[in-house]
């Protein structure tokens, strides 16, 4: 009873602090989720609307200038002289266009039945639109404009499917200006390549997001697409690779090009989430050809707001820590001596035959009840104490049985775990000296018949000299194979030959060496090389580890993706070395094998592999005193990274330095 009244005067007290407030609370922050939302939106419409408002500055600044030419007393005299085509090629580089000519008779008919710009311009009024020019009206203004307008089409997720891998026509600013001369009708076209055009969309993204000081106002992007590919953007693939030829989602596709409407939401953008503005454009025929993008990244402000939830929650948790224990403070002065008693027959109920209610500051009815009761407790526990003190030693002994008993257990365990370990290693190394000594024998026959063939040739065997020493190498190489799979069983009975290695050498012979492998399959093979440091490794050890990542990463795709191979300087740990890194768009590892990728025998390819071939990775690059990661891309497929140390430069220092780093598989989504 006495627990009832303190718990109702408490929630009489808190019901509106712990109830109303946090109710009010989720009302407001819920209206100040849709408000915030609603000012992004906001923000990116402005932002498109600056895009909208430069392109169409553009248009108006190229018809202008161009009228301009057109009107000009010097372009009547050059045509009076008939010293038209240098006059225009000077004019076009003055005017930063891509092309520029002169439309007269018959051409200015045919043009005219083309493009409405140019009728447009025939009935004396200058035009600029964007228009859409194929690769044959490229290559005949310029060659260079059909290359530049060329873009491959990169395969995206969630994009509409494609019929063709290419894409090849231009979007132009095309503009047309009259020139008013009587009796010889005349127009003046003129043009702007936009695709590929760096500057023009850079621009964009310069007006819109870098006139801000904070650095959310840098995470901004511009995109220009034709149709639904990317032609000109600073959104990027890689670090230093601008993601022409992928493509927008295939919803962003319905809702701008085919239902003409401006998307204001947020959209996946190649590989981020990003509060984006698409707005449909059109060309001089009405239809609707391409998208104007801006956007900048969500993940900021979606920080920027959970830090603020968390904060209004803090405040929330704080407000109520701090008044619990005031309203507990205020009752205790009343409650404080009966609850005394209460807890003291608790716990002797409980058999804490010591619990007493001790001195409790009151001389009343109730301070008497206390004192009886701490005498009549102390009669109890007298009679009580010996065989308290035969149950408290009984269950000291009953502790130390268990806890020796759960020592030996531990260690019962820990013996079976090793000794389960050393059957493994025994058996492989069984294994590796019965397959070592099978493969050796034929190789030897190899080896033998070619020196026969030498000897026999003789002089004759200049032509084919070559391929027998290209047979050497490979029979070494097997050899040196067969070696490495030794020193991976019995690594204690090999030394080591490692040497200074230029890293980005070793990768362009394994190129070399897998191109068998990938030409067979429609992978396509980017490559980013940087400068890095030497390390120290066998070659033929690196060339081992290299080459069976690249043949894991093409099976991994089974016939067709991408196949991208980065070298760069990285500082781990204090210590400079060089990062390898090998990606591929496969399906990447399942996360429940991604920690046991470099175990002996593991395979992902039942009945294909020997599942050894990343442990001995594993094992060399680990002995150079480097690691081997693995990890699975957001995007798709996995990842692999070699990282070696560099060396210090004393040479005494790499033969007997002895390796440090320790190879983990991580994995990230």
């Amino acid at each position: 009873m006495l627990k009832s009244v303190r718990l109702r005067l408490l929630i009489l007290a808190l019901l509106p602090l712990v109830v109303l407030m946090p109710l009010l609370m989720v009302l407001a922050m819920a209206r100040w989720n849709a408000d915030y939302e609603s000012l992004l939106i906001a923000n990116v419409e402005s932002d498109l609307r600056i895009a909208e408002q430069y392109l169409g500055q553009l248009q108006s600044n190229s018809a202008r200038a161009l009228q301009g030419l057109a009107d000009s007393a010097q372009l009547a005299e050059v045509l009076e002289t008939g010293n038209t085509a240098a006059f225009l090629a000077e004019q076009r580089q003055s005017l930063n266009l891509d092309f520029l000519y002169l439309l007269q008779g018959e051409q200015l008919e045919q043009a005219k039945a083309r493009w409405p710009v140019v009728r447009r311009a025939a009935g004396g009024h200058m035009a600029s639109e964007i228009d859409i020019l194929s690769a044959e009206d490229l290559r005949a203004a310029s060659p260079a404009l059909a290359d530049q307008a060329r873009i491959d089409l990169i395969d995206t997720e969630a994009a509409a499917p494609a019929d063709r891998s290419v894409e090849d026509r231009g979007m132009v600013v095309h503009t047309a200006a009259p020139m008013r001369e009587e009796g010889r009708p005349a127009v003046l076209v003129g043009g702007l390549l936009l695709n590929r055009n760096l500057d023009f969309i850079d621009t964009i993204n310069a007006l819109v997001y870098l006139h801000g000081q904070s650095e959310v106002s840098r995470l901004g992007t511009a995109t220009l697409f034709l149709e639904d590919t990317r032609v000109s953007t600073n959104v990027r693939l890689f670090e230093d690779v601008r993601a022409l030829g992928t493509r927008v989602s295939a919803t962003v596709r319905g809702a701008v090009l085919g239902e003409g409407k401006t998307w204001l939401d947020r959209a996946f953008v190649v590989n981020d989430w990003y509060i984006s503005g698409y707005l449909p454009l059109t060309d001089s025929f009405g239809k609707r050809v391409g998208m104007l993008y801006v956007g900048f990244l969500e993940a900021p402000y979606q920080s920027a707001k959970r830090a603020a939830y968390w904060t209004v929650v803090g405040a929330f948790a704080l407000v109520v820590a701090l008044s619990v224990p005031l309203f507990l403070w205020l009752a205790k002065g009343i409650f404080a001596p009966l609850e005394q008693m209460t807890r003291t027959m608790a716990r002797v109920k409980g058999g804490d035959l010591t619990a007493r209610n001790g001195p409790i500051g009151r001389q009343d009815e109730i301070g008497q009840v206390a004192g009886h009761l701490d005498t009549l407790l102390d009669q109890v526990q007298e009679r009580d104490r010996r065989l308290r003190n035969w149950a408290d030693e009984l269950n000291a002994r009953v502790e130390d049985r268990t806890r020796e008993l759960k020592i030996a257990n531990d260690k019962l365990e820990e013996t079976f775990r090793q000794l389960v370990m050393s059957e493994k290693l025994a058996s492989i190394g069984e294994i590796t000296a019965g397959v070592a000594h099978e493969i050796n024998n034929p190789v030897a026959v190899i080896q033998g018949n070619v020196d026969v063939m030498r000897m026999t040739l003789g002089d004759a065997a200049a032509p084919v000299q070559t391929e027998l020493e290209l047979i050497d190498n490979q029979v070494m190489r097997i050899g040196a194979i067969v070696g490495k799979l030794l020193q991976f069983a019995r690594p204690t009975e090999f030394g080591s030959s490692a040497e200074r290695v230029d890293v980005a050498a070793v990768v362009r012979d394994c190129l070399v060496l897998v191109d068998h492998v990938i030409s067979k399959q429609e992978i396509r093979v980017l490559t980013q090389i940087e400068p890095a440091p030497l390390v120290c490794i066998d070659p033929g050890e690196l060339q081992q580890v290299v080459i069976n990542i690249l043949i894991n990463a093409g099976q991994a795709m089974e016939g067709h993706g991408t196949l991208v191979i980065a070298l760069t300087t990285e500082i781990r740990d204090g210590q400079t070395g060089a990062a390898l890194k090998i990606a591929d768009t496969g399906p990447g590892v399942p996360l429940d094998r991604i920690d046991q990728i470099f175990d002996p025998f593991f395979t992902t390819k039942q009945g294909e592999g020997t599942g050894l071939g990343l442990s001995i990775s594993q094992t060399l690059i680990q002995r150079a005193g480097g690691r081997i990661t693995l990890r699975n891309r957001r995007a798709r497929g996995a990842e692999f990274t070699i990282w070696l140390p560099e060396p210090p430069a004393d040479p005494e220092t790499i033969l007997t330095a002895a390796p440090s780093a320790t190879a983990s598989p991580s994995g990230t989504t």
